[in-house]
């Protein structure tokens, strides 16, 4: 991440019935940027009217049903052509220096993604407001009280009544469509993503809310319903609580003091602040547990009039209480971390998926989308996550959002935090630009939910605030066990509903007709700036097997039979294996290669001459890899690799026998003309199988599931 060169800033003003402060606003930014747009949501009180008479103000008018916190301001940023896109409310009004204030805030480092400044008491604030408000920006600076710069870990404040993005940034996230506090959570996206944020007190805004003492209840349960949902915070109500409305009023008593208030006018305000407070305890605490209430009772108390849904329990909260007490013997006592299990648990307590929301106009057609990815651990070499993460980031450039699930049930990744995960992808698979969350404590919603394995599968039906779900399917999972639970949680997974995106026509085929499900394709695709004839000349004989012995859908106990049946007959063969860290047991003299980087494997499928990659499922990315790089390979017929390279195309299939097997090897390595025609055969084949064209299909597939939910 480098800084902007550019320093063109353009603000975004979402309106509805602002008339009261607008052209006081209009009139303190407009001579401090290059642009400004108004997004009205149907005011009836004269907002409009201001500011079309505003000199150098853009008026947008948008439906008011159409409105989101997040999903308005992303059309503002989409509308403007700033590389500093800026946010203010329609009652901010900022204070002079104000935009240079954000620019210096963006120079503090290079990865300063967003900027933000305070918010000043007006005149005629309330005193418990003015004093909140001085003393909790004071928090924000640095020792010194300038401005200070945050990074993962530390505080996620960030409010878009006054605050500036840079436009890559932005872009590479995009505001969630959320009820409330999307500011909030594009802040913990964007530090899980490696960008910092920045505060400086400079850049203020004339902004406080005040409210009669019964408003303020009501806007205190919204207030805290919003904290809940965006950070997970629960206003705790007990016997400590008196003791806390004391403190904060004598605060609020000193302050007073301090400005010059005295006698009836300090006593006035006195017990309003005890009222105020209180009321703050109470509603905070009845907004922080919002979903337990009935939907007309929240209306009732919402300031905003809106209610939430009921949360489902959390699966990870509830875990240890899963596992049954033994009968009798000795007490055993251990944490139950298998989320798997769990999560199969509580989707058969609820009946089902959890419900979905419904698809705004144009997601099914053109509109930018936020795509939720929940992925399984992962170690390097992965060839399903090489697949995701190469389809996901090319989803990102394509302007999609993309954010990353890490659902791991048993903490193989415990070790490393998200940003580690998010650095380990980019270095091992793609460059993503999305955040990395481990687990789902702070899920704030999607478009699509994507799971992308099927111990991922229950745990994105039990997520709230998606519009639709898809399945990725790499592979057909159920295959990868023996007779067992997890054989039938596997192919319950293809009948809950989700539009499968499919990596073959033979999975899709599958899910059609054994499933009953949807089903779309994507092309399994090479890099070709990676994979493709270097060349320089091959080894003879060199037969290069795909040796993961570790995965049994690999067949390699067949391979090695073939090829000692090879071997018996032409001793002088040499075999490389790779794909596995550990060595393999064999009847004959090999090397082992272990794991190899993208770049040593595009040398190694260069240098041999014939590829043995066996699969008993789904067909792999390997064989398409060895294609790309002019070497002919063997698969095994009668699976699904007819379904992708046809019959008698560039792969050689052979049956499953180790004698006829070794034949067709043979064959490759004997007859130089059927080598250079299954040669050219698959240099022509991965002509086009790019992951630019696979994720457009995948794009395809998403808006697909949408789609079908329109339906």
């Amino acid at each position: 991440m480098s800084a902007p060169t550019a320093r063109s800033i353009s603000v975004v003003v979402p309106v509805k019935d602002g008339a009261e402060l607008l052209e006081e606003l209009l009139a303190a930014v407009v001579p401090q940027v290059d642009e400004v747009l108004v997004i009205d949501s149907g005011s009836t009180d004269g907002s409009l009217e201001i500011a079309r008479a505003a000199a150098g103000v853009r008026v947008m008018e948008i439906d008011p049903a159409t409105f989101g916190h997040g999903r308005t301001r992303n059309l503002g940023a989409e509308s403007v052509s700033g590389d500093v896109i800026a946010f203010i409310t329609q009652d901010a009004t900022p204070l002079p220096g104000w935009a240079d204030a954000l620019l210096a805030g963006f120079a503090l480092a290079d990865d300063v993604g967003a900027v933000y400044g305070p918010h000043r008491a007006r005149p005629d604030t309330s005193p418990m407001i003015a004093r909140e408000l001085d003393q909790y920006f004071a928090t924000k600076a640095s020792p010194d009280g300038g401005p200070s710069l945050q990074r993962e870990g530390d505080d996620a404040f960030l409010s878009n009544v006054n605050a500036a993005y840079r436009r890559d940034c932005w872009a590479a996230l995009r505001f969630p469509d959320v009820p409330y506090s999307e500011d909030q959570h594009f802040a913990q996206a964007m530090l899980a993503a490696g960008w910092a944020k920045a505060y400086n007190p400079d850049a203020a805004v004339l902004h406080a809310h005040d409210y009669p003492p019964v408003a303020f209840a009501r806007r205190y349960f919204d207030e805290y319903r919003g904290l809940r949902a965006s950070v997970g915070h629960v206003e705790p109500l007990n016997i400590n609580s008196a003791r806390d409305v004391r403190a904060l009023v004598a605060a609020d008593r000193a302050w007073m003091r301090e400005h010059g208030y005295g006698g009836a006018g300090l006593a006035r305000w006195t017990a309003r602040s005890a009222v105020h407070q209180t009321s703050r305890k109470v509603f905070g605490a009845l907004g922080s547990r919002a979903e337990k209430l009935p939907a007309p009772v929240q209306k009732r108390i919402s300031l905003e009039g809106t209610a939430v849904a009921a949360t489902a329990p959390d699966p990870v909260e509830d875990a240890a209480a899963l596992a049954p007490p033994p009968i009798t013997g000795k007490v055993i006592k251990k944490a139950w971390r298998d989320m798997v299990f769990s999560a199969v648990l509580e989707y058969q307590r609820r009946g089902g998926p959890a419900p979905l929301l419904e698809p705004l106009t144009g997601q099914d057609v053109d509109v930018p989308l936020h795509v939720a990815c929940v992925i399984p651990p992962f170690s390097r070499g992965s060839g399903g996550h090489t697949t995701i993460f190469n389809l996901m980031s090319r989803l990102e450039r394509m302007g999609h959002t993309v954010t990353y699930w890490i659902d791991d049930p048993v903490g193989l990744m415990d070790a490393s935090r998200g940003a580690r995960v998010r650095r380990d992808i980019q270095d091992w698979f793609a460059p993503i630009e999305g955040p990395v969350f481990k687990g789902f404590g702070e899920w704030y919603g999607a478009d699509v939910a994507l799971a992308t394995g099927w111990q991922t599968a229950h745990p994105v039906a039990l997520l709230q605030d998606v519009r639709a779900r898809a399945y990725l399917i790499n592979d057909h999972e159920p295959e990868f066990y023996a007779t067992s639970v997890e054989e039938k949680w596997a192919q319950e997974t293809y009948t809950m509903g989700m539009h499968h995106i499919c990596a073959s026509p033979w999975l899709a085929d599958i899910m059609r007709d054994t499933y009953g499900g949807t089903a779309s394709l994507f092309d399994l695709s090479v890099d070709t700036d990676v994979y493709h004839p270097t060349g320089f000349a091959r080894q003879p004989d060199t037969i290069v097997l795909y040796g993961r012995a570790s995965t049994a859908r690999r067949a390699v106990p067949l391979a090695i039979m073939a090829i000692a049946e090879l071997k018996r007959r032409r001793p002088d063969v040499r075999v490389l294996s790779f794909g596995d860290t550990r060595e393999i047991d064999m009847p004959f003299e090999y090397e082992h290669l272990g794991v190899l980087s993208p770049a040593q494997l595009a040398q190694l499928y260069n240098e041999g001459t014939v590829g043995v990659v066996l699969s008993l499922t789904n067909y792999s990315l390997i064989p398409q890899e060895m294609l790309a790089c002019g070497m002919p390979c063997v698969d095994l017929a009668g699976v699904s690799a007819e379904s992708v390279f046809g019959a008698d195309g560039p792969v050689a299939l052979a049956p499953l026998d180790a004698i006829k097997m070794a034949d067709v090897v043979e064959h490759l390595l004997h007859d130089e003309d059927e080598w250079k025609r299954r040669s050219a055969a698959g240099l022509a084949f991965v002509e086009g199988r790019t992951w630019d064209h696979a994720a457009r299909q995948t794009e395809a597939g998403l808006r697909e599931a949408l789609r079908l939910r329109r339906a």
